[in-house]
């Protein structure tokens, strides 16, 4: 078996290792331009040109939960396209929504502002009722996310593209539960795959839906988000903050206007990163069961984009 690695942006060492340790009888390389053919492929937004020279691949292998970077690639049919499903990522996406959607309950941001300003100051509590926290994605990350939240009491509303139910979770599906969804919500968690029917969701007319006082998390993709009516809103009062992951340019300019926006929080695509070690043994297991004939989870529809 012959397996290529082909990761932009990602030292190959650790991983040649990790891989080579978990499937011995395998021949693992670094692509290059005119590598000779391999059967398997671990990626993470490969060139077009890796595709091209490699038409006799079975399977890629993303090393992350998003492939809307390969379905932008030109793929030849019938080829296998199979995300991680977690690997370490589902809690640490829980812990990063927990927190921003903490600091901006309790008003940590005011409180840290007073202490800069030596300035000891209370806040009037508020209430978790009032909070509603809508998670748009019911994936593994989503449904992650939506039982964390529950855990600290908010009220939690879903929202997936087909039907679905969780406990404690009231769920909405479909282009018709959509608009209930939003107004049901106070605080929009995103965590939608990028798909050409999901570009641009965060937009005036869905944020703009949200209750009064709303608050938005993306940690999906930048591409979802509309960001001069995200802005507008936030100006205009509708929105009383986001907490943003993800840029449709990264690193984000250093003259983008979240930078120094005060109702933004700006983090650096930080909010889930791949753990190589739960990630590799999850990527051998796969190619283990794809080279046997086997079904594997994590199978993309490369017609709906994930």
């Amino acid at each position: 078996m012959k397996i290529a690695f082909c990761c932009t942006g990602t030292r190959p060492e650790p991983w040649l290792e990790g891989l080579s340790a978990a499937l011995p009888a395998a021949e693992i390389q670094v692509w290059q331009p005119g590598a000779p053919p391999c059967d398997y492929a671990v990626v993470w937004a490969p060139p077009q040109q890796f595709i091209d020279e490699q038409p006799q691949l079975q399977a890629l292998l993303n090393i992350g939960a998003g492939v809307d970077a390969l379905l932008r690639l030109s793929l030849p049919p019938g080829l296998a396209v199979v995300r991680l499903e977690d690997a370490g990522m589902s809690v640490q996406m829980a812990e990063y929504v927990c927190h921003a959607l903490i600091r901006h309950f309790r008003e940590f941001d005011a409180y840290e502002d007073s202490a800069r300003q030596g300035q000891w100051s209370f806040r009037k509590p508020r209430e978790r009722s009032d909070f509603p926290v809508g998670v748009l994605g019911l994936g593994v990350l989503g449904e992650r996310v939506a039982r964390a939240v529950g855990h600290f009491d908010f009220p939690v509303n879903g929202w997936s593209r087909s039907p679905r139910s969780l406990q404690s979770v009231r769920c909405y599906s479909g282009q018709e539960g959509l608009r209930d969804f939003l107004a049901a919500s106070r605080v929009l968690v995103n965590l939608l795959p990028l798909t050409p029917e999901t570009e641009g969701i965060l937009s005036r007319e869905t944020l703009g839906a949200l209750q009064p006082g709303g608050y938005v998390i993306n940690v999906a993709r930048g591409a979802h988000l509309v960001e001069p009516d995200l802005l507008e809103l936030l100006d205009a009062g509708h929105l009383a903050g986001a907490t943003l992951d993800v840029f449709r340019t990264e690193p984000l300019p250093a003259q983008h206007p979240f930078w120094q926006h005060p109702k933004i929080t700006v983090t650096p695509h930080t909010s889930a990163r791949t753990l190589r070690s739960e990630s590799i043994a999850q990527i051998a297991g796969k190619i283990e069961r794809l080279a046997r004939g086997e079904a594997v989870s994590g199978m993309v529809d490369v017609a709906r984009g994930y």
